[in-house]
């Protein structure tokens, strides 16, 4: 089985391959964004730029952008600073469910780690299986990646738009122990098809 792919390591091999998908190599694309009077560190402004004006597709585009933040000082932040800040202000009631799940999803194998991203967690095995997130009122979201049979439980709905979850389903903020301990099954389908 092959081991997943850390962000760092895809970073690496778009950006080994951009000079024959782009016609510039890295450092260049890096010295035209410092120079183009945009601010580095809104990466969503530099990939928007690099499209319009320079037609770079988007893996390029997520790997330009990154390099011109990091070399503008830009430090990714760590899992557990990701998490901070989804769960800043009014949010904060929801961190400790939040945990529960997300070391609920870690325990189905040693093969398992969180990532940080700005809207979500995603817990992976090879793929990712599971995102962990604040949902609508008060809610926590989980979303599941099925790739086979989707489990029978009337609290899952198709997902829409959420990380790379094919159902999902909202747990409320008052949640206790016992309904976190009732996402095992779905956690073991969905660690069990992305394996």
């Amino acid at each position: 089985m092959m081991a997943p792919m850390e962000p760092a390591d895809m970073m690496a091999a778009v950006s080994s391959s951009l000079a024959e998908r782009t016609g510039r190599p890295l450092e260049e694309w890096v010295r035209l964004v410092r120079e183009s009077g945009l601010d580095p560190l809104q990466q969503n402004e530099v990939r928007r730029w690099l499209k319009d004006v320079h037609g770079v597709p988007q893996n390029s585009q997520w790997a330009i952008a990154d390099a011109a933040a990091r070399d503008a000082g830009w430090v990714e932040p760590t899992v557990e600073e990701y998490a901070d800040a989804l769960y800043a202000g009014p949010k904060a009631g929801l961190r400790p469910l939040h945990d529960a799940v997300v070391a609920l999803a870690l325990a189905q194998g040693e093969d398992t780690s969180v990532q940080g991203r700005g809207g979500y967690a995603p817990v992976v095995r090879r793929t990712q299986f599971v995102a962990v997130a604040p949902g609508p009122r008060g809610t926590l979201r989980v979303g599941f990646h099925f790739r086979d049979a989707v489990p029978e439980d009337e609290r899952l709905s198709p997902a829409k738009g959420f990380a790379q979850a094919t159902h999902w389903l909202h747990l409320e903020a008052d949640a206790d122990d016992n309904d976190v301990r009732s996402l095992e099954p779905l956690l073991e389908v969905a660690y069990t098809q992305n394996g």
